[in-house]
């Protein structure tokens, strides 16, 4: 199935914001499949997803606009692989994000990517104790790391234990705008509130599940990955993604052995 995809979606599939979409639009850098001569509504196909996340690791890298068009818009890949060889000597004594990103940008040009894994799973309704807060998306590592601490806190203050990993609903605008909100929890039945603390409970819903290994730098790889197996079985993702730290920071500070899953609500195209 073809699917055509808004900006909106598209942004929310890549974690590029409409602004940086249009940017790239405008740069000759990632023209969108379709654009609506009587609107002017952009549209983007599935398979731009992967394009579209290679050109934001490469700017990320400081690749010259020239170069990044030759990249994407060529088939050669012994070309582009010297061309990326050429920049990353360039690059050779960056501080560790400058790694992250080239390790990213190889995960997102590998020609057979490793088989993702993802799992169909209605979740039930579950009570938990929460923490919530409109950010921006510069401001969210730190917001985290304060609100789950405070709810920790506040469980081994009334002597509870969660009842599960902690983990985090994510607005989409977090990713379209770059600004929206964040909830993080605890699973609990019936917790002691105080504070910024509140029981609410997540609703039940289908979701798309898989894996992200490894710290959260290039987690819009696996975003991007699990969106496009969706769409592959005809599902649309949408709604606020539910993230859970299965291993995390508060369990080890190598972030190789993190694990998180990403919980993705879908459902079936309107009309299907």
């Amino acid at each position: 199935m073809q699917t055509r995809l808004t900006i909106g979606q598209f942004s929310s599939m890549t974690h590029l914001s409409v602004k940086t979409l249009r940017r790239y639009h405008d740069g000759g850098l990632l023209a969108p499949a379709e654009v609506d001569e009587w609107t002017g509504y952009r549209y983007y196909d599935p398979d731009q997803i992967a394009t579209a996340q290679t050109i934001r690791r490469l700017r990320d890298l400081d690749m010259p606009l020239g170069e990044i068009a030759d990249l994407v818009g060529t088939a050669d890949e012994r070309h582009r692989q010297d061309l990326l060889a050429g920049h990353l000597r360039r690059l050779e004594e960056r501080l560790s994000q400058t790694q992250n990103s080239v390790a990213a940008l190889r995960r997102l040009l590998a020609p057979q990517p490793a088989e993702l894994r993802v799992d169909r799973r209605l979740v039930p309704a579950t009570p938990v104790l929460a923490i919530s807060a409109v950010l921006d998306q510069a401001d969210l590592l730190v917001w985290y790391a304060r609100a789950m601490a405070e709810l920790d806190q506040l469980l081994a203050a009334a002597g509870r234990v969660a009842e599960g990993p902690p983990g985090s609903l994510v607005d989409n605008a977090i990713f379209t705008d770059e600004h929206g909100e964040l909830t993080v929890f605890l699973p609990i039945g019936d917790p002691p509130t105080a504070g910024r603390a509140r029981a609410m409970t997540l609703p039940a819903t289908d979701l798309a599940v898989t894996i992200h290994h490894g710290d959260h730098d290039d987690i819009d790889v696996t975003y991007g990955r699990l969106a496009h197996w969706a769409l592959d079985h005809d599902l649309q993702p949408s709604g606020q993604v539910r993230e859970t730290y299965l291993v995390g920071p508060r369990d080890t500070p190598r972030p190789e052995e993190w694990r998180t899953e990403i919980g993705w609500p879908v459902a079936a195209f309107e009309g299907e």
